[in-house]
């Protein structure tokens, strides 16, 4: 594979060849004052190539427009993908400086490139002759997406429209970066001190010793602290018999980006939802979740609500009734208060212990970070045959980060980055990114792919111990990752995950469903002090519980999607009182009082820090009813790495990028679209009879 950068100014390393193993950008060479050269050197260069393609005074072919846009901005794209790394997993001042810099020209670049009458004309008149061209599927496909993205961006309206578009992106991307930061600062700011037994009663061991190495990274040694990454505070709020010291984290928790002063996000809130609902009418849509939503599986706001509206009272019904459970056992412990948000999780672990027999002190040594790669590797390899080998000599951009070399059959197919714990210079949650995409226009090019997580990292000579919910998270990501590492598509336009969001999360929750297998189980869930596997008592109790408490869980993750939703359905936000339009809405819906929202909006980054998910949150519930009923084609042939079927699933899904309409590659796969039966069930928020009968 041959390097895509031009020698560039001499002494920056992003702008000279990767001369690295296989081209990996050289992180250990890179230093923040190398990036502002370096954009503005790769902005210039692709200025100068939309130019030359939109004065090209040769009639537009396929060649000469389309596939001259998806080789145009290289230089670009690696600069960009190095920093968008950086600025997520490992940030700095010097860093957040540039990127509230950059992120809006970034924006008023591309509007642009996508506002430009003349490249549009070029896109338009193919796309006019697109039945004479004799064009493949995949290129018909490109071709599609291109016209759509000029549509959606307003290429077609008037100049007036456009210049005031292109202001809005700007601004917008400017709110993002600053939406994104504000929240940073306050986890970063944060830190509950433990001090002494007092502090840390009822927490186990495992808990202990991540809060002690938590409080060691931040300069505190002996020490015991909570922070606000899920990982540290969802583990104290389920063991902690402190109530006093619960309701503190869990404050702090919800509180982020709403806090006042400097780093509240509430009125940046409130100007993103005005210029996505102005961007709306500009391009003729009555709200921006009808804009939206045009582009995506669901098509329309109705479809999305529709989805919303038959899971939410039955998680709502099941969620009130572990409500009153719960509220049974305060009495019974004598306490005279009513269940408040932060004894949820603290209650709702002694009633699965009621239940179910079993608690997560007794699961979590036997989720240890490194078997869970393991496996998730392992079941790669058995459903796709792909093989990894850790690699030492990849440059990283901090010394936790791990990769592994990944082939199939012999066939170098990327690198995998791994980046799991916890620190203060990352921000919070779990993602899947890019350095490089998969593409081969001019030749085969293979993916750099990067997961990262937010794990409390064990003390040094100590196994890192997952949460059962943990390790799923690791599955969900890595099923991100191999959509990315099994990418099979010539253009880099539908590459990997380039897909609709209400599609994207399919390959990753599908992914989950392995995970939760006994037989992945019975061979990785191992004890880390004596080696034996998990029992088979324990393991059925486990498998037993995994419906339990989804009541809470799908009512937290449905109130934040609809919420979404409500924003971006104001025709006319005005003047938005924010923190009142969340109580409204969650009024309007009978949000139960003893449950908070998964994604307050203050620190709601899937909506508000980026576009990407913006009236979008509900994707996941809709990846989740077609992952649901794909999963079941494995458990109906008896066998969960069936063959036959694993081909149908990398041929039509992993491999095929956004290929083809979503609709139609689940057909391919599936011989059908789902409905969402196998979803409640799965919930456990019906019984399989129940579904049956529907």
């Amino acid at each position: 594979m041959q390097s895509t950068a031009a020698p560039g100014p001499a002494g920056n390393p992003l702008l000279q060849p990767f001369a690295t193993p296989f081209e990996v950008p050289p992180f250990d060479e890179i230093r923040p004052e190398h990036f502002r050269p370096a954009y503005e050197h790769a902005l210039a260069a692709h200025s100068a190539e939309i130019e030359a393609i939109a004065g090209n005074p040769v009639d537009p072919t396929f060649e000469n427009t389309i596939e001259a846009l998806e080789r145009a901005g290289k230089e670009l794209s690696r600069v960009g993908d190095v920093f968008g790394c950086l600025s997520g997993a490992h940030t700095n001042d010097a860093i957040e400086e540039i990127e509230r810099e950059m992120s809006p020209r970034l924006a008023a670049h591309f509007s642009r490139i996508y506002l430009n009458g003349a490249l549009f004309g070029r896109v338009e008149a193919l796309w006019r002759r697109r039945g004479e061209l004799g064009l493949s599927g995949e290129r018909m496909r490109v071709l599609e997406r291109y016209r759509t993205s000029f549509r959606r961006s307003g290429a077609h309206l008037d100049q007036a429209s456009r210049e005031r578009l292109e202001a809005i992106s700007e601004r917008l991307a400017s709110l993002g970066t600053a939406f994104s930061q504000n929240v940073l600062a306050d986890e970063r700011d944060y830190v509950l001190v433990l001090e002494g037994e007092a502090d840390l009663a009822g927490l186990p061991d495992f808990v202990r010793a991540d809060a002690q190495a938590a409080a060691q990274a931040r300069g505190l040694p002996g020490k015991h602290v909570v922070t606000l990454s899920r990982s540290s505070v969802e583990p104290f709020l389920t063991f902690s018999s402190r109530r006093d010291l619960r309701e503190k984290a869990f404050r702090a928790f919800t509180a982020r980006g709403d806090n006042g002063g400097q780093t509240d996000n509430k009125a940046i809130i409130a100007e993103i939802v005005r210029l996505r609902a102005e961007r709306a009418r500009l391009l003729g849509y009555e709200t921006f979740a009808a804009y939206r939503l045009e582009d995506s599986m669901a098509k329309t706001p109705h479809a999305v609500r529709d989805l919303l509206g038959k899971v939410w009272p039955l998680a709502r019904r099941r969620a009130l009734a572990d409500r009153d459970a719960m509220q049974q056992l305060v009495a019974e412990e004598g306490g005279n208060f009513r269940l408040a948000p932060w004894d949820w999780r603290y209650y709702a672990e002694k009633l699965r212990m009621r239940r179910h027999d079993i608690d997560e002190a007794a699961v979590k040594p036997y989720f240890q970070l490194e078997n869970m790669i393991a496996a998730s590797f392992d079941t790669a390899s058995r459903l796709f045959g792909l093989s990894f080998r850790e690699r030492n000599d990849i440059p990283v951009w901090h010394p936790d980060v791990r990769v592994w070399e990944v082939s199939k059959d012999s066939r170098f197919m990327g690198l995998f980055f791994g980046d799991y714990f916890a620190r203060p210079s990352k921000h919070s949650g779990a993602w899947m990114t890019t350095i490089r995409d998969q593409e081969k226009l001019d030749g085969e090019v293979r993916p750099l792919v990067v997961n990262v997580m937010n794990f409390s990292k064990a003390a040094p000579g100590e196994p890192s111990l997952l949460s059962y919910d943990d390790a799923r998270t690791l599955f969900h990501e890595f099923g991100h990752a191999l959509h990315a590492l099994l990418s099979d598509v010539t253009y880099p336009r539908i590459s990997g995950t380039s897909v609709f969001t209400d599609f994207v999360e399919l390959p990753s929750q599908l992914y989950e469903h392995w995970f939760e297998r006994p037989e992945v189980l019975r061979r990785f869930a191992v004890h880390y002090k004596t080696g034996q596997p998990i029992p088979e008592d324990l393991l059925r109790k486990l498998l037993a519980a995994r419906t339990f408490d989804q009541g809470f869980a799908t009512v937290e993750y449905v109130s934040s999607a609809l919420v979404d939703l409500e924003f971006h359905s104001l025709a006319s936000p005005g003047d938005l009182d924010v923190a009142g339009f969340e109580r409204q809405e969650l009024s309007r819906i009978g949000m139960p009082e003893e449950i908070v929202m998964r994604h307050r909006p203050p620190h709601f980054g899937h909506i508000f820090s980026g576009g990407g998910y913006a009236a979008g949150y509900y994707s996941y519930m809709w990846s989740e009813v077609l992952d649901a009923d794909a999963f079941r084609a494995f458990e109906e042939a008896g066998n969960v790495f069936d063959p036959a079927i694993a081909k149908r699933l990398h041929d039509h899904i992993y491999s095929a990028g956004g290929s083809r309409d979503p609709e139609e590659l689940y057909i391919a796969f599936r011989g059908r679209l789902p409905t969402p039966d196998a979803l409640l069930e799965r919930r456990g928020l019906i019984d399989a009879a129940a579904a049956a009968d529907a």
